[in-house]
This record gives structure tokens, C-alpha cells and sequence, in this order.
């Protein structure tokens, strides 16, 4: 009976969670959030219907929020996939992740460090301050080099098909991901935070925190106000100049064409110069480009199911595994 109980208390507190994500600040679905994205999306459309001398509310509703796309049997998977993800992740997550404090903790245990004493006397404002900018910049830089060997990597390739699979998109395919893609993508961004708490718990004498607003990065929380755009029939680009220091939605739009011109590129989440040094920066144009989204092989519209999104990259990786086993065994022979 104590274990029915506690299955059905993990159940109920973790959909009651996903269904109210719009009260959670941490959530790319938190009110404000969406509300900044909603009058975002106005203005980007009233100057494009401006600069076209043509457009009315009707298609406004009709462009971003139309059945075609909240309703096409790719969103629909994606409302589904959101549901058992919520279900499945916090074990996940909770088993196999650490935070950046738990890093920082590894690495003076492996050099033989004493934990930093804290002191009385608080971080000044200029360390804060310095911490809050270099955090921000090390969970991005961790983010993209996680997202790079999501794609160069084969093996982890095939799980991040399946955020790669949707045929439109919408906010909710922010979480349209494999639970190993995500997990890929957390410890990308945790071990760079690691790193940089571990350097500044040293240098401040203790542990320092980085500004917040609402319990939320302050810096974060600013990109946050634009990032539901980027899973979005919006395209919002921030023309050839800026484009090339931040990645606009457009850039991340772009991001999912399986156009040959554009496979691979525009990895970063806010800064483009990891794409840009890279050499995966597409800048888009102020214009929207016309492209088609999905994996562009045979398999595009095949993938919208809960059993093919969560079984299919481990086949995917397991056929892989096989191949490089027989030609290792080819070239022993």
C-alpha cells in the first residue's frame, strides 16, 4: 500500500507541475514569458505588415495561432511527449545529475583543495557582478558544445533526432527531446557553471551567488522574455550586425531546415560567436527565408509517437554500435 501511495503522490505532484509550468519561473512556460512572447510576436508582425502594406488580425491569429501549427499532428505529439517526460525526467534527472556546486565540491576533492571558508563579510558588487556575466557565459558556452556533439556525435545524433523530427514549431517543442538528449544538454551547461563557481568560491572566499530576479539568473531571465520565439512560426531576426554577436529566434528557426544550405547551423542558444568560431553561424535575413523543417530523410512525419520518440533512438544507436563492432572485427581479421 505505502508504494501505491507514493507512485500515485510522484504522479499527481509531477503532471500537477508540468500542467501549472505557467506559474513556475523556471519554466520557459511561466506567464510572463509567454505574455513577452505574445506582444513580441505582435510587433514583429505589425512591422512586417507595415513594410508589406498588407495584413489584418485575422491573419495574425491565422499565421501564429492556427490550427495548421498548434493543431498539426506534429504539435499534438509534442503535447504528448511533454506529458510523459514529465513523468519519466525527474527520475532521470534526479539520479544522474549534479548541480554546479556538487561540481565545484568534485574538483577540490580531485586537487586536493580545502572547501573555501565562507566569510562574513559579503561578495562585493563588482564579484557578484562579474560571477552573474561569467555564469551566464559558461551555462551558453556548455549548452552549445553539448548541442555540437548532439550533432557530430552519430551515436548521440540519434536521439536528438527526435527534437529534429518536428514538422512545425511551436513553444512546446522546446520539449519535444529525448530524456538522454536532455540529459546531455544539463550536464553541458553544468559542468562550464561547475567550473566557474568553483573558480569564483576560491577567489570571493566562499560561496558567491550571481544576481537573480525571482529566483531566476537575472541574465536568464532576460533571454527567457524572447526564447519561446524561437520554437515559433514568428521569425524575428536581428538583421546581418547583431546577428552575429546573438542568436535571434530566426537563427534558431533556421536551425531546424533540413535544407542543405542550412544543416547544422546556428547551435548557440543566445550568443552566436560559439557558432561563429565554429563555423556553423547561418546569419539570417531580415526577411524570412522559405525552408522546410524535420530530418529531411524518409522517416519525416513517421516520428509522431510517444513509443517511436522514446524506443527508436535506442535502436537507431544500438544499429550503430553493430556496425562499428563488425568493422572493428573486419579490421582485426
Amino acid at each position: 500500500m505505502e508504494t501505491i501511495a507514493q507512485t500515485t503522490h510522484y504522479v499527481f505532484f509531477n503532471l500537477t507541475k508540468a500542467l501549472l509550468a505557467f506559474l513556475q519561473r523556471d519554466s520557459f512556460l511561466y506567464w510572463p514569458f509567454l505574455v513577452s512572447s505574445v506582444l513580441i510576436a505582435l510587433v514583429a508582425w505589425r512591422i512586417a505588415a507595415a513594410v508589406t502594406g498588407s495584413g489584418s488580425w485575422r491573419q495574425f491569429f491565422r499565421d501564429y495561432f492556427g490550427g495548421a501549427v498548434w493543431w498539426h499532428r506534429s504539435a499534438r505529439a509534442d503535447y504528448r511527449f511533454y506529458v510523459v517526460n514529465a513523468l519519466v525526467l525527474p527520475v532521470a534527472f534526479g539520479t544522474l545529475l549534479l548541480g554546479e556546486r556538487q561540481i565545484a565540491g568534485m574538483i577540490d576533492a580531485l586537487l586536493g583543495l580545502e572547501i573555501p571558508i565562507v566569510r562574513a563579510e559579503p561578495a562585493s558588487f563588482a564579484m557578484r557582478l562579474a560571477f552573474t556575466v561569467a555564469f551566464f557565459i559558461a551555462y551558453d558556452f556548455g549548452r552549445f558544445v553539448a548541442h555540437s556533439l548532439l550533432h557530430d556525435v552519430p551515436l548521440l545524433w540519434e536521439f536528438h533526432k527526435v527534437h529534429h523530427s518536428a514538422e512545425v514549431l511551436t513553444p512546446m517543442t522546446s520539449y519535444r527531446a529525448h530524456p538522454v538528449d536532455l540529459l546531455m544538454m544539463a550536464w553541458g551547461s553544468v559542468v562550464m557553471t561547475g567550473l566557474v563557481t568553483w573558480v569564483f568560491n576560491h577567489a570571493s572566499g566562499g560561496a558567491i551567488h550571481f544576481y537573480s530576479f525571482l529566483g531566476v539568473h537575472a541574465l536568464l531571465w532576460v533571454a527567457n522574455l524572447i526564447g519561446n520565439l524561437r520554437h515559433s512560426p514568428v521569425w524575428l531576426s536581428y538583421g546581418p550586425g547583431v546577428g552575429r554577436w546573438l542568436i535571434s529566434p530566426a537563427h534558431h528557426q533556421l536551425h531546424h531546415s533540413c535544407e542543405p544550405r542550412h544543416l547544422g547551423c546556428n547551435r548557440g542558444f543566445e550568443l552566436a560567436v560559439w557558432d561563429r568560431l565554429y563555423g556553423t553561424l547561418y546569419v539570417p535575413p531580415v526577411k524570412a527565408e522559405a525552408f522546410r523543417m524535420g530530418l529531411g530523410d524518409p522517416s519525416d512525419g513517421r516520428w509522431n509517437s510517444l513509443a517511436r520518440m522514446y524506443l527508436w533512438p535506442f535502436a537507431g544507436a544500438a544499429r550503430r554500435l553493430r556496425k562499428l563492432g563488425s568493422e572493428f572485427t573486419w579490421r582485426g581479421s
